[in-house]
């Protein structure tokens, strides 16, 4: 396939000349300028780096680049030691069990035991994480009995490919439950979209006391629930038990974030339901998300192809705001900084950052999701 250009030429050729799996090389080309991979921030091993290396081991799929496959494992080398145990992790929140996946590639790929040892130590954590007295994981170790939305995309991927990969059903069962009892106590009846978290002993300062719910509907948390389940789904068996209910709730999910979508745009707001407060705005990691989610479930045959229109407005609406460097790198702005659950005014008054980690995976992932759908 034809690469994509670099330095000042980029800033001279027409946006609409870029395919989505060129716009995806061309982001992970910036993040791949600016940083070694062993210097990704933060310090850890950590989601930001997850979701964007993730984003990255997609390209390489698409592209059959293997700088790509370089790049990752270079990072993950820089973090697992040859015992396989993992140098500067957070046990106990879920956000650090994340980048696991990327393990699965590199043992398939080089057989190297270090990165089986490392799975074999991280994955089973999820059996025995705290949780509030339904069952339900809580999100890091200091929000006790907190369930965020965010949780399933941190804990759930991972559980149950090595559940597939390694033979133990038993991490199907498990992350069900926490799909199920996220969307059953998250999901409201008016708007079908689903609240930032639920903390069922409603002590958290922004649970609300009669139901445990936060009071927002926040772009990105909504956005890592479907994208988790689509993630699940390739590896959880057809006949499981709980697959047809999750399937509901996918589809209910995608088909309410629709409208919210903004018409002139394309693109869905920071607080996804107030779409005509003056102060609110439109975020693009949020966005990518929800495109990735709508155009990959029509692909597996959980949502009519006519949503696809909705997948390629977002897109549309995404690259729109795409601006490049001095250096000829791409910019992807309008993208909200690590936020937790807190109320209207907290999330409005989120900075915004431009190449984040994070949101720069989200880009990846729409990217290399929409190159394989035709315009």
């Amino acid at each position: 396939m034809e690469q994509p250009q670099t330095a000042a030429a980029e800033t001279s050729r027409s946006r609409d000349n870029y395919s989505p799996i060129q716009w995806a090389e061309l982001a992970c080309e910036a993040l791949m300028a600016k940083f070694e991979p062993e210097q990704l921030p933060p310090d850890r091993f950590h989601y930001h780096q997850g979701v964007f290396l993730s984003g990255m081991e997609k390209c390489w799929r698409e592209t059959g680049n293997s700088k790509y496959l370089d790049y990752i494992k270079r990072w993950v080398d820089s973090h697992v030691s040859e015992d396989g145990s993992i140098r500067k992790i957070n046990l106990e929140e879920l956000d650090d069990i994340q980048p696991g996946v990327l393990l699965f590639n590199l043992y398939e790929k080089t057989r190297d035991e270090r990165y089986k040892k490392a799975l074999d130590a991280l994955v089973p954590l999820i059996k025995s994480w705290k949780t509030n007295p339904s069952g339900g994981f809580w999100h890091k170790d200091y929000c006790p009995n907190q369930m965020w939305l965010d949780s399933l995309y941190m804990g759930g991927p991972i559980a149950v490919q090595y559940g597939r990969t390694f033979g133990d059903d038993a991490y199907f069962d498990l992350m069900a439950h926490q799909a199920l009892l996220m969307a059953e106590h998250t999901t409201d009846p008016v708007t079908g979209l689903m609240y930032h978290g639920w903390d069922e002993t409603r002590t958290a300062e922004w649970a609300d006391p009669k139901t445990g719910l936060a009071s927002e509907f926040w772009g990105r948390a909504i956005g890592w629930y479907p994208v988790a389940l689509l993630e699940i789904f390739e590896y959880m068996p057809e006949d499981h038990r709980d697959r047809a209910k999750l399937t509901a709730i996918l589809q209910n999910l995608l088909v309410a974030l629709t409208k919210y979508q903004d018409a002139a745009t394309g693109r869905w707001y920071q607080v996804v339901d107030q779409t005509d407060r003056p102060d609110n705005w439109l975020e693009n990691s949020c966005t990518a998300l929800y495109v990735h989610a709508i155009a990959k479930a029509v692909r597996m045959g959980y949502l009519d192809a006519k949503y696809m229109a909705n997948a390629w407005r977002g897109y549309q609406g995404v690259i729109d705001t795409l601006t490049f460097d001095g250096d000829g790198h791409v910019v992807i702005g309008g993208i909200c900084i690590g936020t937790g659950i807190g109320d209207y005014a907290h999330y409005i008054a989120r900075p915004t950052s431009k190449n984040d980690l994070h949101g720069a995976g989200a880009f990846i992932l729409m990217c290399a999701e929409m190159c394989r759908h035709r315009a």
